[in-house]
């Protein structure tokens, strides 16, 4: 169990100072902000209970918001997909999840399922980020444009990410 907390402190670390020192600072014409620290909750084993994953969601988030100085918005992003999590994984999962063990990674065999499970998770949380952040529906479409464009690149940044670690 403590080599499970290590690796899992390490991921946080990582996906934590990547966001802070480098992804932050990626700014293109206001609707680009890559926000890959959901990884974190994205990649925690299929057993986790509940409210671990809130706990952890919401500690993620405050982080976050502590760097960035932010007030909440990633907390209560990141607390919201923690607490989606569950469902998300049931109502995408292939064949076998009564069985499932481990961690929802990308693998060769599931390069879809991976895919619909990372479009989801963040497309949600950043629907909810940017909507708490301008916190008006005045500007509706040109937020949704910043949601779409942000999740497509995140996406694209955690399976890019995620291709490097495939193990054959």
């Amino acid at each position: 169990m403590s080599k499970q907390f290590g690796r899992y402190a390490l991921i946080f670390i990582i996906l934590l100072v990547l966001q802070v020192l480098v992804l932050n600072n990626i700014k293109l014409s206001g609707y680009i902000n890559p926000y890959i620290y959901i990884l974190f909750i994205m990649l925690l084993p299929f057993e986790t209970p509940r409210w671990a994953l809130l706990v952890l969601g919401f500690s993620t988030g405050l982080t976050i918001d502590a760097f960035m100085g932010t007030l909440g918005m990633h907390s209560t992003a990141t607390l919201f997909i923690a607490f989606m999590r569950p469902f998300i994984l049931s109502n995408i999962s292939i064949k076998d999840t009564a069985d499932r063990k481990g961690n929802p990674i990308l693998s060769m065999k599931d390069i879809g399922w991976f895919v619909k499970y990372t479009m989801l998770i963040v497309f949600m949380h950043h629907f909810v980020l940017f909507y708490i952040e301008s916190f008006t529906f005045t500007h509706f479409f040109s937020t949704l444009f910043r949601v779409v464009l942000s999740s497509l690149v995140t996406s694209f940044f955690i399976i890019i990410g995620q291709a490097f670690f495939i193990r054959n």
